[in-house]
């Protein structure tokens, strides 16, 4: 649902070609989109991204938000964005259940469309009432994750139920800064915060290998995009030294408990995380 996944298919299919992988070295990724959250809808909207990428089965697939709505038919529309009609100022809300969506997402493991399945911006009572239906727990929680939203007692639940954490936007505002969002702003780039670079220096790395690497010490996974050669390296390169216990608190202490990724901070009123 980010627009891109038959470019990114085409890369795949052409690295694959090349000799460069082999797609069992490769660990692919997609999420159902909100407007796909009726059962019925689950397993063809699903198959049609699997089409998109050229691919087989996905070995993860995500509910990318906790949130049902309004079906739009992938023919007219494709992703359809959080309204029903292009250019629409009203979100119309479905009618699904966050269960009955969980339990098409199960029945894609039993169909072969993907290896496991997961689930996205949920909070911790979602994950509760999720834990109290699934025949299938999700392998996975994907969430922003970063100093100003360290989340830890959402950590500490999936720690205890077995779930793994993958975070996104692990540089904070930085991200949300090149998309635009005002609120952004307010915050100080984390990349020049002097916590994280007196720290990084410490130990010889950039600002950004030790935001990953504060995040790996937590036991998340993460997941930060580059269109740099050099800055993928340097993201690879964040399990060669290690944080102190009081660096790894003094980064934490950062927290605000700001979520930047909130439907509400783009102008579009959903209430998700109200």
């Amino acid at each position: 649902d980010y627009g891109n996944e038959v470019e990114a298919g085409q890369g795949i299919a052409r690295a694959i070609k090349d000799g460069l992988v082999k797609r069992s070295e490769l660990f692919i990724v997609s999420k159902l989109w909100n407007s796909f959250h009726d059962a019925e809808r689950v397993e063809p909207i699903a198959r049609k991204q699997l089409a998109d990428w050229g691919l087989d089965y996905f070995d993860l697939y995500y509910i990318h938000f906790p949130v049902s709505l309004q079906y739009v038919d992938p023919s007219e529309r494709y992703p359809p964005g959080w309204y029903v009609d292009a250019g629409a100022t009203t979100v119309q809300r479905g009618k699904a259940t966050l269960q009955s969506t969980w339990g098409a997402m199960e029945a894609l493991v039993a169909a072969g469309v993907a290896k496991s399945i997961g689930i996205s911006n949920y909070t911790g009572a979602l994950v509760l009432d999720l834990l109290a239906y699934a025949t299938r727990l999700p392998q996975v929680l994907q969430v922003e994750h970063h100093p100003y939203l360290t989340q830890a007692p959402l950590l500490q639940l999936c720690k205890d139920e077995g779930i793994a954490v993958t975070g996104y936007s692990s540089f904070g505002p930085q991200s949300f800064l090149d998309l635009g969002m005002k609120v952004a702003e307010d915050f100080e780039v984390l990349f020049k915060h002097p916590v994280v670079t007196r720290i990084a220096s410490k130990h010889g790395k950039t600002a950004a290998q030790a935001l990953l690497r504060w995040s790996t010490q937590r036991g998340i996974a993460v997941i930060p995009k580059s269109t740099s050669e050099d800055r993928l390296r340097e993201n690879l390169d964040v399990c060669s030294f290690d944080l102190s216990k009081e660096e790894l608190e003094e980064i934490s202490a950062l927290d605000r408990g700001f979520r930047f990724n909130n439907p509400l901070n783009y102008g579009i009123p959903v209430y998700n995380f109200a």
